[in-house]
């Protein structure tokens, strides 16, 4: 899976199914990521999302399930590392430039056409 370019046009498109979904799955996302920490899982919860299956990470909410467009699944920064998909000479990179976990849901989309880093800053509440 290769980085594209954060091309605001592909964003964009994205932008909207992501976000309509994200409010329905906000709270247990944000969940999940203070459970992955607390239990001294990860300090860097991802969430991948895919209209299809992912061969990776663990399903967390299917999209029939919560009827959304995206299955949600969760990961780590750390299991991103061993499977090769952040570089382990670039992972301090990546560490600088994740947002706190607190505020922002760290969504890794997967697409056809984009597969990138998205961070979605949560409700207030």
């Amino acid at each position: 899976m290769s980085d594209q370019s954060n091309d605001p046009e592909i964003n964009g498109k994205f932008l909207g199914t992501v976000s309509s979904d994200f409010i329905k799955v906000c709270d247990t996302l944000k969940e999940a990521a203070y459970q992955l920490k607390a239990r001294g899982i990860s300090e860097y919860p991802i969430f991948p999302i895919c209209k299809a299956s992912l061969p990776f990470g663990q399903l967390l909410l299917g999209k029939t399930e919560v009827e959304t467009q995206w299955n949600y699944y969760f990961s780590t920064g750390d299991e991103f590392q061993q499977l090769g998909f952040i570089d382990k000479d670039k992972f301090d990179a990546f560490q600088s430039t994740y947002k706190d976990p607190e505020e922002f849901c760290c969504l890794f989309v997967v697409d056809k056409e984009f597969t990138n880093f998205l961070f979605i800053p949560y409700p207030e509440d």
